[in-house]
């Protein structure tokens, strides 16, 4: 299990093109993913799209077309925007795939033998924008808590008997503390559960876009299933359920570490819905279930309307794809609601990339060329003095940052705090290279500039590696220009170990990361 690591993006719905909060969920993942493969372990990354719901059929219907034709269109630009911010997603699923179908309907007749789904009639509050049902105490104002329309329903539906799994889910809440993050998350989960759960509606007649449900008598013919039910089950189509034989279901579902991520608005869904729908199916939860915040833009929230809505194929175009993902990872303590702001995306990227971890390697590299032949210098026989000893200490992993605790400090997505140790980082190798001045070592011990060169530049290399996660492609370009082997850019190598070899020819410097200039008209 230690080994396996299983990373899903919720399943994005159709009904409008990608914006900043779908590349905000995705880049989030792909860190997660990138950095588990760099510690050497099994990882599977899914991502995909949610194309079922009534919200689908109205948006194909105001667009003029077939249901399935508004969402391969749709679906395609989700694929798009993985390909944009250099997602290193796995597998992509549809939930108008067989494949899904087939494993949707397995689930419902494993719940269905278990005796947890019967047959009724649901009179109530539906809002088609979230596709969720609510109760009336919770109505604010005529309308959901999140602000959309609700309609009153009344149709022949299957139940599932959600009001008899509130005791044993607040149980594995307990014996799971962290199955729930960030604790605020876990909190609102745990009171609403301890409010009482009521039997969930999930099947619909009154429209048609949508999964049928297994036939099991006269009538159900006219049933699809509720699309949370159909959409939740994604995560497990994708590893080849119902063959629990799977080699895929046997690593990533019974034998992993297996994290959801999700934004904050879907978490019940995630939460309390979705582990009661598998323990009564007889089937393990995943491990953890992680709620991201909303991002808001120049103060206001983002919204159509408003016409503030941030793409993220303008911001790569503008910006650039690494200082975009760099940006998003790095401005919001991750778990909390982040605002984007222009201006102050072009203050971090300009002063952590560009003038302190570019500025770092260009200046370095730039010296070791015109210095050392453009080769890796010799530190042989030099004395470390203390200056160059705490240099050493900090860019290498040791006994006060071990691999486990920069394991739990990725498994609970402290990004922010990671990056901003990295910034730390290159900002004392600016300060040691201004501090131990190699122009003026050059002229008085020449064996001196070498060592401080070469203590700089496997500072670039533990920073270049510590970095893949973030920004995979500036990474790579920077350890390619220190010649380090491809074998050997792994989390496992950031020690003396796997230090430069005198001696070994660089290519010539280049810059990584150009300074943003506002276009000047």
């Amino acid at each position: 299990m230690k080994n396996n690591f299983y990373i899903t993006t919720p399943i994005y719905y159709v009904n409008d093109r990608p914006h900043i909060g779908h590349a905000y969920t995705s880049v989030a993942c792909d860190v997660l993913a990138r950095f588990n493969r760099l510690c050497g372990k099994h990882v599977k990354f899914l991502t995909g799209t949610d194309e079922h719901g009534q919200k689908v059929e109205k948006s194909a219907a105001a667009s003029g077309v077939k249901p399935q034709e508004f969402v391969d269109k749709v679906s395609q630009t989700f694929r798009d925007l993985a390909d944009l911010m250099n997602i290193s997603n796995d597998d992509f699923i549809r939930t108008t795939e067989p494949r899904h179908k087939k494993a949707a309907q397995a689930l419902w007749q494993k719940m269905q033998a278990n005796g947890h789904i019967y047959l009724g009639a649901y009179s109530g509050w539906y809002s088609v924008r979230d596709e969720a049902y609510y109760q009336e105490s919770e109505l604010v104002n005529g309308k959901a808590p999140t602000g959309a329309e609700v309609e009153w329903v009344e149709e022949p539906s299957y139940f599932f008997n959600l009001s008899q799994w509130g005791d044993k889910l607040l149980e594995f809440y307990e014996k799971n503390p962290n199955f729930i993050m960030p604790e605020s998350r876990r909190n609102e989960i745990i009171s609403f559960v301890k409010g009482g759960l009521k039997d969930l509606s999930i099947s619909r007649t009154t429209f048609s876009w949508g999964i049928p449900i297994p036939v099991s008598q006269a009538g159900d013919e006219k049933h699809i299933m509720y699309v949370w039910l159909d959409a939740l089950t994604n995560y497990l189509s994708a590893l080849g359920y119902p063959d629990e034989g799977a080699v895929d279901y046997q690593d990533f579902w019974q034998n992993s570490y297996s994290m959801h991520m999700v934004g904050k608005d879907i978490i019940r869904f995630h939460a309390v819905y979705w582990p009661a729908f598998l323990m009564a199916a007889d089937l393990p939860l995943p491990k953890r279930i992680f709620a991201h915040g909303w991002w808001t833009i120049e103060g206001e929230k983002m919204s159509k309307s408003l016409g503030n809505t941030v793409i993220p194929a303008d911001l790569v175009a503008e910006f650039g794809l690494d200082q975009t993902r760099w940006f998003l990872m790095r401005e919001v303590p991750f778990g909390n609601d982040g605002n984007f702001s222009r201006e102050r995306m072009v203050a971090v990227i300009n002063s952590e990339l560009a003038n302190n971890i570019g500025n770092l390697a260009q200046r370095t590299l730039s010296m070791v060329a015109k210095n050392c032949g453009g080769k890796v210098p010799n530190a042989d026989g030099v004395e470390k003095d203390e200056l160059d000893m705490s240099f050493l200490y900090n860019i290498y992993v040791t006994e006060a940052n071990t691999p486990q605790d920069i394991e739990n400090r990725y498994m609970n997505c402290k990004f922010n705090d990671i990056m901003a140790d990295i910034v730390t980082i290159a900002s004392e190798a600016n300060n040691y290279i201004d501090s131990k001045a190699p122009w003026k070592q050059k002229k008085t011990d020449e064996r001196l500039m070498n060592a401080t060169l070469y203590h700089l530049l496997e500072g670039i290399r533990c920073i270049a590696i510590m970095i893949q996660p973030f920004i995979p492609d500036s990474a790579v370009k920077i350890l390619d220009l220190l010649a380090v082997p491809a074998n050997e850019r792994g989390f496992s190598h950031l020690s003396y170990d796997f230090a430069l070899k005198a001696g070994a020819e660089l290519p010539p410097p280049e810059p990584v990361f150009p300074r943003f200039m506002e276009k000047t008209v």
